[in-house]
């Protein structure tokens, strides 16, 4: 494999089982996500609902042809701040094998550009409180710990 150059670019259809493989890695986030070949029918009807939205879009970081890592992003407007746009990083996983190797980083600079060159007032996300080591990561690229989430789980 290439260890050079990271391309990120939109997920096609054809990703989704990759895409899928990346989300089974994740040992500390418990969403069920698997990459048994049964559970694909639903991972390409969450693809197909993501790609028709204007809001959201998702994306992979490919490394030498291969699918190595994975995030989406949504734009949302608020009257708050004016009535400015937001973006909101969501599902940023590298394959575990990656990890460590800048490709987080190179996918965190692109988020960063598309909202600096879209005129967003912030660029936010969340991480999961167990990862210590990604909320490093998120402090090194400039990100402040600066709010608290809260969630309930419905299904």
């Amino acid at each position: 494999m290439d260890l050079g150059t990271i391309t990120v670019r939109l997920a096609v259809e054809k990703d989704v089982p990759a895409i899928a493989a990346i989300l089974a890695g994740d040992t500390v986030g418990g969403h069920g996500d698997t990459a048994d070949p049964s559970a694909l029918p639903d991972y390409l009807q969450a693809f197909r609902q993501i790609e028709a939205s204007t809001n959201e879009r998702l994306y992979v970081a490919e490394r030498g042809g291969e699918v190595v890592a994975t995030f989406q992003t949504l734009v949302t407007t608020t009257l708050s701040g004016r009535g400015s746009s937001s973006m909101i990083i969501e599902a940023v996983h590298t394959r575990p094998d990656c990890r460590g190797q800048g490709i987080g980083a190179e996918m965190i600079r692109f988020c960063l550009a598309k909202a600096e060159q879209n005129g967003m007032r912030l660029v936010q996300l969340t991480s999961n409180a167990a990862r210590k080591d990604a909320h490093r990561f998120y402090e090194r690229l400039g990100f402040t710990a600066s709010h608290i989430g809260f969630k309930i789980k419905l299904k």
